[in-house]
């Protein structure tokens, strides 16, 4: 239920945010990236402070209820207040949508690494952690796809500008409040038992650096987060440029992710007949073949050709999602058998550290690749909606073909690359995990 409203957070400011700032609040685009940025960089700094906070709460009361509860009631507030902007000035409305949304990661933040560390103490055995982790990506998927329709409609239907984008505002907040505090109410059975110590933040994470199977898996998981995030920062114009229709941006978009609803039950039980690590290297190498297959597909314009194989990159997506999660716990129950000090928290707030890292350096990395190539920026300021395919052909025809060939490989090879750079990092996890896995049926 909580991934619910964590995959909502994850979508809706990326979907929404950025197009709210520049067209109705009138503030210039590259400050309306710097707002975007900001609280990212903020979340890579705060989610590991956040684990070991979280940990020493756990310590305290048995419990990791209290972050929970405050980020699952402060996030929806802050979030409606980020579309909730009054009349004023520029300085003003970047100010009010920046504060919210540096309160909203904070929440969110709040939330989201105690949330992440819930697993490892609900189940004792990897495939009940598999079972909550295959739940988990689904519901994230659905929350995805839900807030990717609902919250347009939701503006378009109160009468758009600012009236419709502070409805939206309150209208998702409320699903976003719905799902958080019923997560919350619902796992308050979880008992946390870390420690016995309680860490600062220093302590625990000199105390986390020996524990090799998480580094591995964390730069794994990081790496393939990058490449995921350069891939959606291209769609849009791979859409426009490449294939001539902008619309295509969320087709594409439903076609990566919308595949999780039926593939996550499947990778489940193909992790528990041939185990983890062999499924998760598979679904990188097939990730990574299917982004290399789209250079020819869309060369050609086929699409038909690239919307198959962006489905394909979409069932392998995931297992990049789900069996990493799985995995995760793991390596949390190997480092206490090897220090005597279980910190969840900790774990997962470098965790979710490295992942809002990777998700933050993607666009920033396909950005780096249109400007070597020689992409020129729009020009054009066609604002009717019968202007709109001008528009995109004014764009397309100042393109050089370097520019269209840079785009191309930004959207596919580079993606490739990142995932096959990825896969000795898993087999390095493998490697480091096989003998404790060992072990334990010995003991059994």
């Amino acid at each position: 239920m909580g991934s619910v409203g964590t995959g909502v957070f994850s979508a809706v400011p990326g979907l929404l945010l950025l197009y709210y700032l520049t067209d109705v609040l009138a503030v210039p685009a590259a400050i309306a990236g710097a707002v975007l940025v900001a609280p990212k960089i903020w979340d890579v700094l705060l989610n590991p402070l956040v684990g070991a906070a979280s940990d020493r709460e756990a310590v305290r009361t048995g419990r990791r209820t209290r972050l929970l509860l405050a980020g699952a009631v402060a996030l929806p507030v802050a979030f409606a207040l980020m579309f909730a902007v009054p009349a004023g000035g520029t300085g003003f409305a970047v100010t009010w949508a920046g504060g919210a949304f540096l309160l909203a990661a904070t929440a969110f933040a709040c939330f989201q690494v105690p949330y992440v560390a819930l697993p490892a103490e609900m189940a004792g055995e990897q495939r009940g952690r598999t079972r909550i982790m295959s739940w988990r990506v689904v519901c994230l998927t659905v929350g995805i796809l839900v807030a990717g329709g609902l919250a347009p409609a939701v503006v378009d239907l109160a009468g758009g500008g600012r009236t419709g984008y502070a409805v939206m505002g309150v209208a998702v907040g409320a699903v976003m409040a719905a799902a958080l505090v019923g997560a919350t109410l619902g796992t308050r059975w979880v008992t946390s038992r870390p420690g016995p110590h309680q860490l600062g933040p220093v302590a625990a994470f000199r105390m986390a650096r020996g524990n090799r199977p998480f580094f591995a898996l964390l730069a794994a998981f990081v790496t393939q987060a990058l490449g995921v995030a350069v891939m959606l920062a291209g769609a849009p114009y791979v859409a426009a440029h490449r294939l001539g229709d902008y619309s295509l941006t969320s087709l594409m978009f439903v076609c990566l992710v919308g595949p999780s609803l039926l593939a996550v039950p499947a990778w489940s039980r193909l992790a528990r007949a041939y185990g983890h690590v062999r499924c998760y290297f598979a679904a990188t190498l097939g990730f990574g073949l299917a982004a290399l297959g789209l250079v020819p597909a869309i060369a050609v314009r086929s699409l038909a050709a690239t919307l198959a194989l962006t489905a394909l990159a979409g069932v392998c997506y995931a297992a990049l999602q789900l069996l990493p999660l799985s995995l995760l716990p793991d390596t949390v129950h190997a480092d206490t058998a090897r220090t005597g000090q279980a910190q969840a928290g900790a774990f997962t707030g470098l965790w979710t550290a490295g992942e809002t890292a990777g998700l933050a350096l993607g666009p920033g990395l396909f950005a780096a690749v249109l400007a070597l190539s020689g992409f020129t920026s729009a020009a054009t300021q066609a604002t009717q909606a019968t202007q709109a395919a001008q528009a995109v052909q004014a764009v397309q025809a100042v393109q050089t073909e370097q520019a269209l060939t840079g785009m191309l490989l930004g959207f596919t090879a580079l993606p490739a690359a990142l995932m096959l750079l990825s896969l000795p990092l898993i087999s390095w996890y493998g490697r480091l995990a096989v003998p404790r896995e060992e072990a334990q049926k010995e003991t059994a």
